[in-house]
């Protein structure tokens, strides 16, 4: 059993029980308090403490009343740290509708309004309001994807960078272990975080830009000239994306009002010993004990699962998982992996099923370039689209050796793939003999021993147009996958169901690219369940083809559906066998001049 002492502290009284009289890191938190190394706030909270630190941590605070959650902890000897939480707090609350949502899955029982709209800015005001002299670090996703000028959906309008309007004296952006240990380190010394300019993957702002002495320094379009053109702020994102994803990256400045925002370079990928020490920390696996009796959903959806890497060289159009966490993939070692394992077998309400063991995407783990050098000067934003890279090692050996290892765990009686495989990967030739051969153990394994009834996978499109727009592959390659999935199933006596993702009104896709999909979806008789409408988050090439009509790497136009009623006419196509849509789905394929696909829609 755990104490209370086990956890960070969140109020006066835990602090007391510690006997300490004054803290030097205070984290508030936009998400519930669950000591996991899956929620961002914890592992950031658990560093801290590590390097011998005094840290304490408020969960959704209270922004609405006399603001006591944000006084009762008083002044910290060196910063204020602040998240929004694991999401964006404006993807946490609204749907592509831009309606409210009815819960929030970080939240206590998951209700919802826990947290206020841009929640890093609000608490970021709010302390230096309090506290104006108290420096504020600003980190998590909601800072690092809003670091330059960005296009805000929920208010259709071009917003500055949030150092603008957060006021945070720095900002870590990505995954923030290695910039947080510099940060603490330069503080030990006597610096204030006020002064810290040279730390990779941080943010600041000062109204004179000097030459750096190690990096390159690139000037993006000022932010007044991105609010005036379009075409010049599509420009920005291509060396936005460019310099987040190479191995040794040039600094990017933009000019904003009569500041400067300076982004300096992003570290180099964490060392597997790095990631492990991260993951090794001494998490309980539970959310704090003032949640007794309530369940936060988040943690019940990962609670029996195994995070197994970080990063993605997918380089989806739609995503943010690069974004913020880099292309370079990092994997943990298979001892760590295991050490986790035993926790979570020894947790008192495990019935003997792994419910995952992933990464932001399934099987990339282990997976890196064969030549590392030709990485260190590569600028591709995937390393699989348009195809896979000769240079990229897929082989599957080492990701089949952790599945086995883990179900070798005499409490284990079986383990689940939950996160999104790239079938792309080990349906591609390597031309290589142990890699193709990996290829097919994996598909098998996958198949005959790792899905709980329903493998989800996601193809998102089906026209090679938006695809390649989405950079996605062909959807050829998921007719051969599922092609396998039912020759296995078959083979093994199996009742197992594939169950595909995708998105509709994503730059690109037209009305009758849906008719489509729905023909093509159809025809493999699929009745389609997981869908969405695009939804457009900050720092993502498909949101900058939204908000400007061009593509950022060409500077050509883009269609994208934009109005509610052209989204929700797309979105239609997915239900075509609801007889209400019928009639509005012939009129769009009249209007489209696609006769030829009507007979499909009596």
């Amino acid at each position: 059993m755990y104490q209370l002492t086990d956890f960070l502290p969140t109020t006066k009284k835990e602090i007391d029980l510690r006997s300490w009289d004054r803290l030097d890191v205070i984290l508030f938190s936009g998400d519930a308090y669950v000591d996991h190394p899956a929620f961002g706030a914890s592992v950031i909270g658990r560093l801290i403490e590590a390097q011998g630190l005094k840290v304490a941590i408020v969960p959704q605070p209270n922004w609405r009343d006399d603001l006591r959650d944000f006084k009762k902890l008083g002044k910290p000897r060196l910063f204020f740290a602040v998240t929004a939480g694991n999401m964006d707090s404006m993807v946490n609350h609204y749907t592509a509708n831009k309606r409210l949502r009815s819960d929030d899955a970080y939240s206590p029982d998951g209700k919802p309004h826990f947290r206020p709209d841009y929640a890093a800015t609000v608490y970021c005001n709010i302390l230096k309001d309090l506290y104006p002299d108290v420096p504020v670090l600003l980190g998590g996703i909601e800072g690092s994807l809003r670091r330059f000028t960005h296009y805000d959906y929920w208010s259709d309008k071009l917003m500055p960078s949030i150092l603008m309007s957060s006021k945070a004296d720095l900002l870590v952006y990505g995954m923030g272990e290695k910039p947080l240990l510099a940060i603490l380190e330069a503080l030990k010394t006597g610096q204030s975080l006020k002064d810290l300019r040279d730390i990779p993957q941080t943010a600041y702002l000062t109204k004179e830009v000097s030459e750096h002495a190690v990096w390159n320094t690139k000037y993006l379009v000022d932010h007044a000239t991105c609010l005036k053109d379009k075409k010049a702020y599509a420009s920005n994102f291509k060396y936005i994306e460019t310099e987040s994803n190479r191995y040794d990256a040039d600094r990017l400045v933009q000019a904003t009002g009569s500041q400067y925002v300076v982004v300096n370079p992003p570290y180099q990928p964490l060392t597997q010993g790095e990631l492990d020490a991260a993951m090794d920390l001494p998490f309980t696996r539970l959310p704090h004990p003032k949640y007794k009796n309530k369940t936060i959903p988040a943690y019940e959806m990962i609670k029996f699962s195994v995070n197994l890497h970080r990063g993605c060289f997918g380089g989806c159009a739609f995503c943010t998982i690069s974004a913020h966490q880099g292309k370079f993939v990092v994997s943990r070692s298979k001892a760590s992996i295991l050490r986790e394992v035993t926790q979570i077998v020894n947790m008192p309400d495990f019935k003997g099923y792994i419910s995952d063991l992933g990464g932001p995407s399934a099987n990339m783990y282990e997976m890196h370039g064969i030549d590392m050098d030709i990485c260190k000067k590569c600028k591709r934003p995937s390393c699989i689209f348009p195809n896979v890279c000769f240079n990229l090692n897929t082989d599957h050996t080492p990701l089949l050796e952790v599945y086995q290892a883990v179900d070798k765990v005499p409490e284990v009686k079986k383990s689940f793939i939950g996160s999104g495989v790239r079938y792309d990967l080990f349906l591609t030739d390597a031309k290589d003999k142990k890699s193709n051969a990996s290829h097919a153990e994996y598909t098998r394994e996958l198949i005959t021993k790792h899905v709980s009834g329903r493998l989800k996978v996601a193809p998102e499109h089906s026209s090679d147009r938006v695809l390649k727009l989405m950079r996605k592959p062909s959807f050829d390659y998921f007719h051969q996958f599922k092609r396998e999935f039912d020759r296995i199933n078959q083979q093994n006596n199996l009742n197992q169901q594939l169950i595909p993702y995708f998105i509709s009104s994503h730059p690109a896709c037209k009305p009758e690219d849906m008719a489509e999909l729905a023909v093509a979806t159809k025809k493999m008789n699929f009745k389609l369940e997981q869908v969405q409408d695009f939804t457009p988050t900050p720092m993502t090439l498909a949101t900058e083809i939204y908000y400007s009509g061009y593509h950022p790497y060409t500077l050509e136009k883009v269609y994208t559906a934009k109005t509610k009623e052209e989204k929700l006419d797309q979105r239609k196509f997915f239900f075509w066998y609801k007889q209400e849509y019928k009639r509005d789905i012939h009129k769009m394929l009249i209007q489209a001049n696609r006769k030829d696909l009507l007979k499909h829609f009596k």
